[in-house]
């Protein structure tokens, strides 16, 4: 009976200290305002749009301008480029050609492939539906190729990939998919890949006999009612216009192909509902579209997600949609029944590192409960005085070590980061040297450390630590390209 009774003690002790965190509207919309002013501030972008579904409310806030200059904020009907977030959509769409017995992840992809292809294997182990869809092909190049546009990058890029997609046709798709080579192991080296998106396209329209545009329609868009995301525009609709980060108009995508890799447009209204249905833990498609494939356990990509992990926000999976001009972040907390889209009209280098950073701060803000960010919780102190917001963090690892995410490194890393870019570039170096200790079997912290020394002129130092980093993980290109700019560095003095 005391057992009982404690039970039900620690119960209601739990219920209450969640009813206490349950926040009202007004602190829903002051954590979003908040957000987008240090987004805006972070990114110098014109404009930032926040849609929130927490548990099954939906708010929504625009903020800045499409155009500078204009005052055309936008709203929730203005039409985005949503990009790769397309994926999703078309990973659905395969997701219920398994559930309907129309396909198998197991099954070899040219089973659905019209025409020969005895190239697509590796060593006779054939390239899967599961490959496809967890984006582990194995092919050694996109479809378009675009490596050669890609080797050098300036702002005539974007037109010079604009101009190669819209030449391209489905001709050409197949006669080069005969060329692929597919240099690993299906299922075991992550390669992100639209050309396997657009393939997927192909092979969905000769499973239903139906084309993708009709499928997406059909299970997708009518079922949800998302009215306002499409493939194509009417003629008196438009899309928002798009920058890249120095405020230099972007063209948008052009249509390819099939479009199943990033073509699709919505708006906020209907990404929303999207992030409902994304929640939905009812729903088979949905399941079956996140779950993991291939036994990662922590970590894993589902059908074309970005990434779908457990980590101290619980379950969550996220999908970045990136064009020219436009990027946006679609992120979902199951365990919380949180989704959160943000999207911005800038293309910037580091505008996926502000949309990362504003997704993160919006869910610990709104979360009712789990370990909070530490890197957060002491960027104020660190930006005063680096060594007391160094000896804080000590503090609460020691104390409160339940009560924020000591396990993420990408926090110390993020803090350092922002420390190097305001300028305080000593503050960086000793906030970089706690994430070493921290993380002393990683070759990131080595790598981030040494940037920081390489930008104190202190060679010496940063050749040691890139080299640590290289140790630690062989396929780190830049701590390669690195050693080799301190070599030149040094020998020009």
């Amino acid at each position: 009976m005391k057992k009982l009774l404690s039970i039900i003690i620690i119960l209601i002790v739990g219920f209450s200290a969640f009813a206490q965190k349950t926040l009202t509207e007004k602190q829903i919309y002051s954590a979003m305002d908040a957000q987008a002013e240090l987004f805006l501030k972070e990114s110098k972008a014109n404009s930032f749009s926040i849609g929130i579904v927490k548990e099954g409310k939906t708010y929504t806030r625009h903020y800045g301008e499409i155009d500078k200059g204009k005052s055309n904020k936008a709203n929730n009907s203005t039409l985005f480029e949503i990009a790769s977030v397309t994926k999703l959509f078309t990973g659905t769409l395969v997701a219920k050609a398994v559930l309907d017995g129309k396909i198998s992840l197991d099954d070899d992809i040219r089973k659905y492939i019209t025409g020969s292809y005895p190239n697509l294997q590796f060593n006779e182990t054939p390239v899967t539906i599961k490959d496809l869809v967890s984006l582990k092909s194995g092919f050694n190049k996109d479809l378009p190729d675009r490596s050669e546009v890609m080797k050098v990058r300036n702002d005539s890029t974007a037109f010079k990939v604009e101009k190669l997609e819209k030449a391209y046709t489905k001709e050409q798709f197949f006669k080069d998919l005969k060329s692929i080579k597919v240099e690993t192991l299906p299922g075991t080296v992550y390669n992100y890949n639209n050309g396997t998106l657009q393939l997927t396209a192909h092979i969905l329209e000769n499973v239903y006999g139906k084309s993708y545009e009709i499928l997406l329609k059909e299970n997708i868009l009518i079922p949800l009612k998302l009215y306002h995301t499409k493939l194509h525009i009417n003629q008196n609709e438009s899309i928002a216009n798009g920058y890249d980060g120095k405020g230099v108009l972007m063209p948008f995508l052009p249509y390819s192909l099939w479009g199943a890799q990033g073509y699709l447009k919505s708006n906020l209204t209907d990404l929303t509902t999207f992030l409902k249905f994304e929640l939905d833990k009812n729903n088979s498609f949905v399941q079956e579209s996140q779950r993991d494939l291939l036994n990662n356990k922590n970590y894993w990509n589902a059908y074309f997600w970005d990434e779908v992990t457990v980590n101290h926000n619980g379950r969550n999976a996220r999908k970045h949609g990136g064009a020219f001009g436009t990027q946006n972040l679609f992120w979902i907390f199951p365990d919380y029944n949180i989704g959160i889209s943000v999207i911005t009209n800038q293309g910037g280098e580091n505008t996926y590192g502000n949309l990362y950073n504003a997704v993160q701060n919006l869910i610990d803000d709104l979360k009712p409960f789990g370990q909070k960010l530490i890197g957060r919780e002491i960027e104020k102190k660190s930006f005063e005085n680096i060594d007391s917001g160094i000896a804080y963090y000590k503090e609460l690892k020691k104390n409160k070590p339940d009560s924020y995410n000591f396990s993420d490194e990408s926090e110390l890393n993020n803090l350092g980061y922002k420390l190097m870019r305001s300028g305080a570039v000593e503050s960086a170096i000793k906030l970089f040297q706690l994430y070493v200790s921290e993380f002393p079997n990683s070759g990131n912290p080595y790598d981030s450390l040494a940037e920081a020394y390489f930008n104190n002129k202190e060679y010496a130092l940063s050749k040691q630590n890139y080299q640590k980093s290289l140790e630690l993980n062989p396929d780190n290109s830049n701590a390669k390209e690195m050693l080799v700019k301190i070599e030149n560095e040094t020998k020009s003095k």
